[in-house]
């Protein structure tokens, strides 16, 4: 796969499941573990925070790209978890 900016599927979560974030996140101050959902990701796999000034950079400076997120939300879960495996 390439890299290759791509608009972010509504409703995957990979994003918000699969890496470890370091950073403080409402509800989870002291960020999550790999593979752990972030409490800020609704039912629907969308995030609460969105937008909001709370959320914490790491999250509003991921771009979605074909080599990171793949065709379908299986393949993102898969890639990123992998990814996060080899750092």
């Amino acid at each position: 796969m390439k890299t290759e900016s791509m608009s972010c599927r509504l409703g995957c979560g990979a994003c918000c499941i699969a890496p470890s974030i370091s950073s403080p996140i409402p509800g989870m101050p002291n960020g999550k573990k790999a593979g752990e959902r972030c409490i800020q990701l609704d039912e629907r796999n969308l995030c609460k925070l969105f937008g909001d000034s709370s959320r914490p950079k790491v999250c509003s400076d991921f771009s979605a790209t074909l080599d990171v997120c793949g065709s379908t939300n299986a393949q993102a879960l898969a890639l990123i978890t992998e990814l996060e495996e080899l750092t």
